[in-house]
């Protein structure tokens, strides 16, 4: 069985929780406050403290030190990955390790003019977010290789779900239709987040380097109109690229324009998506909501 610790409790991370518990004989999750902590405790978790700049616990050493499998859901900064620096100023060796599944970002590829992108494209990371993305996915690359445990690396599109989608943001009055002509964005809805990687703990073969994102790029503006017509509401205007209020983090993913292929997911991996595309993604979003209300 599974011996799993999860490092990075948040949204996509509790999903893929949720969905593999029955393949794991040990789960610890971890998380950063106290607050949390204790919040998860109550909710049944298996949670320890994970700060990444401070010396690893004992109790999260042991558990460290038994995984059969990781799970890294935190992302790098201009140090590194905080998960392998804590590793190393600890000392640890993980001997029990068979399996490390780390979430990267298809944002490590940057702009490829609306071409599209697989997994042996070129990186041209655009930000320093994505150069430590490109740093850190590098660094797990020979982590794996000095240790010789099984490596899954899994480059996510832009990440939606019940309580964060279009169908939210629309009844909270908040969604917009930036128009920048040929823009296209790739997205991934959580459930096949969890999917993939619940596939990917289990795989009796090797795993490897991954697209994960769903088999539709499309312009965001169309998300956001589909999603007015499932629940009824008005069209949101149309707002030029040029004069949107973005932030700056905003505007910097409208720089990068390409389209992510999901192919060796698919084959490799033998994924079926369960939601090949924001329409049915949309109505899963929407039928939770309506599930969760009721």
């Amino acid at each position: 069985m599974i011996r799993l610790v999860i490092l990075g409790f948040g949204y996509s991370s509790r999903a893929i929780a949720g969905e593999c518990q029955e393949q794991c004989s040990s789960m610890v999750v971890t998380a950063r406050s106290n607050e949390k902590i204790a919040s998860l405790h109550r909710e049944g978790w298996h949670a320890l403290a994970f700060r990444g700049g401070e010396p690893v616990s004992e109790p999260l050493q042991k558990a460290l030190q038994e995984a059969t499998h990781l799970l890294i859901s935190i992302p790098p900064d201009e140090q590194g990955d905080p998960v392998l620096r804590a590793i190393s100023r600890s000392g640890l060796t993980l001997l029990s390790l068979q399996r490390a599944l780390y979430l990267s970002t298809v944002g490590v590829y940057g702009d490829h003019d609306g071409g599209w992108v697989d997994e042996t494209s070129p990186l041209k990371p655009g930000s320093a977010r994505a150069r430590y993305r490109v740093a850190a996915e590098a660094a797990w690359q020979l982590h794996a290789k000095s240790y010789g445990y099984d490596l899954g690396i899994f480059r996510l599109s832009g990440i939606y779900g019940p309580g964060r989608s279009a169908i939210d943001n629309l009844r909270a009055g908040t969604a917009r239709r930036i128009i920048k002509p040929g823009q296209v964005f790739n997205r991934i809805h959580v459930g096949d987040i969890a999917g993939a990687i619940t596939r990917a703990l289990t795989h009796s073969g090797s795993t490897g380097l991954f697209n994960l994102t769903d088999c539709e790029p499309a312009p965001p503006q169309d998300i956001v109109a589909f999603g007015a017509g499932l629940l009824g509401l008005p069209v949101p205007p149309d707002i030029p690229f040029e004069h949107a209020p973005l932030s700056e983090m905003g505007r910097s993913f409208y720089a990068e324009n390409k389209q992510v292929s999901n192919a060796l997911i698919r084959d490799r991996l033998a994924y079926k998506f369960r939601y090949p595309d924001y329409r049915e993604g949309l109505k899963a979003c929407l039928h939770a909501s309506v599930q969760a209300a009721s």
